[in-house]
């Protein structure tokens, strides 16, 4: 390798046919369901990821109502039109919940592929604080000034929380817990674990005394630095993990 070469990093795909991406992203939402029974994330039916369908980009897929993250298959993800009709999907049941909040986010920000949301123990914890998370170590400081607090009890869902996403990474539903976005499945869902471990180490250092936080201009250096790719790349590690150790969910 000549010196001072630049030193190559894994990159996002790409592909031939709409048919490939579509597998791609719908291989990534079930690992992600995976991971997030893995590590916790599940309340009864509460929780719901999107990944948008690459072709007809007015629908998106999502994990079906009423069943566990833990045993969902490629086979077993549903897919809904703009109007939250399923079009394809051996479920019946329409996820109201998962319509009011992915589809608005989804219409507003044509460059979001996913969406996120669950109610994971520590986001739903520190959302009661009323307080955005602050940058006291650099996983939190990817949020430093990317994140927003919404009253979901007062302003309902659907449009007025996509206006609250704006460019923003992510939501903290005040009373509720946390949305995560992102141009890639991967990036929407590491962005959703990361913000979970970020609540529960802030929680953790503010049990133990005053934490202190890095300050501006880095918290907005290491915000501003973290790419989309940045997202994606985070992901492959969990994605590697899951499906050597639970390779049904491709099916």
């Amino acid at each position: 390798m000549a010196q001072n070469a630049p030193i190559a990093r894994p990159q996002k795909p790409e592909f031939a046919t709409y048919e490939e991406e579509r597998l791609y992203r719908k291989r990534r939402l079930a690992a992600a369901c995976r991971l997030f029974a893995k590590f916790g994330f599940e309340e009864g039916v509460m929780g719901h990821i999107s990944a948008r369908d690459p072709e007809r980009t007015d629908h998106y897929w999502a994990n079906p109502f009423a069943y566990s993250f833990g045993t969902i298959k490629v086979s077993d993800l549903v897919l809904y039109n703009f109007k939250g009709e399923i079009v394809e999907g051996k479920t019946p049941y329409i996820h109201r919940g998962n319509t009011i909040l992915h589809i608005p986010i989804l219409a507003t920000r044509p460059d979001v592929i996913s969406a996120v949301h669950t109610h994971s123990i520590y986001g739903r914890t520190w959302s009661t604080l009323g307080r955005p998370v602050d940058p006291i170590t650099a996983e939190a400081a990817v949020f430093y000034k990317r994140h927003a607090l919404y009253d979901s009890f007062a302003l309902g869902e659907g449009q007025n929380l996509a206006d609250a996403v704006g460019d923003n990474r992510a939501i903290i539903m005040e009373n509720h817990g946390i949305v995560t976005v992102g141009q890639t499945v991967d990036e929407a869902a590491y962005l959703f674990i990361s913000l979970e471990k970020v609540c529960q180490a802030q929680l953790l250092a503010e049990a133990a005394g005053t934490p202190k936080l890095i300050g501006d201009a880095h918290a907005r250096e290491i915000a501003e630095g973290f790419t989309p790719h940045r997202g994606w790349l985070n992901f492959q590690p969990l994605y590697d993990g899951i499906v050597k150790e639970q390779p049904d969910l491709l099916e």
